[in-house]
């Protein structure tokens, strides 16, 4: 198996690593109860859809 002749320098470690960061998660607003939600799925708060009621969500 091949090893490297020489080591790399921080720049080129650095640059190669560049894309591996964490981006944040977009939300969007449930339009029934205005919370944050994800997209595409059921509202948690409100268990909402597309308009109609999926989910009982119980109320404390």
């Amino acid at each position: 198996m091949a090893n490297p002749k020489r080591r790399h320098s921080k720049q080129r470690t650095a640059l190669r690593r560049a894309h591996d960061h964490l981006t944040a998660r977009s939300l969007s607003e449930c339009p029934n109860c205005h919370e944050a939600k994800l997209p595409h799925r059921a509202c948690a708060k409100c268990g909402h859809y597309k308009g109609r009621e999926i989910n009982q969500v119980e109320k404390a």
